[in-house]
């Protein structure tokens, strides 16, 4: 069992900067593919950015490519997503997920889900 428990999120106007943290309990956290999901209201889930944990390869949806860094720190079991340049259409909660295993944009292959955590930017 793996236990994911976000924080960070918050209002921000455009333009504005927050950090996401993630941190994972239960088992060995460096063994994982980390990733993060947002869903906006009416929409549903997509894939922000992904991290593996073998090759540490970060990937990015287009829509974050240049702005969102992910970025993991295995010793203390935390995953981050850095968030830059934020716009209005970032506005979603956003969700920490993992995979024993590969995990790529698919949200059907994620194993756990954190709870979220709110993001709200203003115009």
């Amino acid at each position: 069992q793996v236990q994911l428990v976000e924080s960070g999120g918050g209002l921000v106007q455009a333009g504005g900067s927050l950090r996401l943290s993630c941190v994972a309990s239960g088992r060995t956290f460096s063994t994982f593919d980390m990733a993060w999901f947002r869903q906006a209201p009416g929409k549903e889930r997509e894939f922000v950015a992904r991290v593996g944990w073998r090759e540490n390869t970060p990937a990015y949806s287009d829509s974050v490519k240049g702005r969102f860094t992910i970025s993991r720190d295995n010793a203390k079991s935390t995953l981050y997503l850095q968030m830059n340049s934020l716009k209005p259409e970032d506005t979603a909660v956003y969700y920490c997920a993992v995979r024993r295993g590969y995990l790529n944009s698919d949200p059907d292959r994620v194993d756990y889900w954190g709870q979220g955590t709110q993001v709200t930017v203003s115009s």
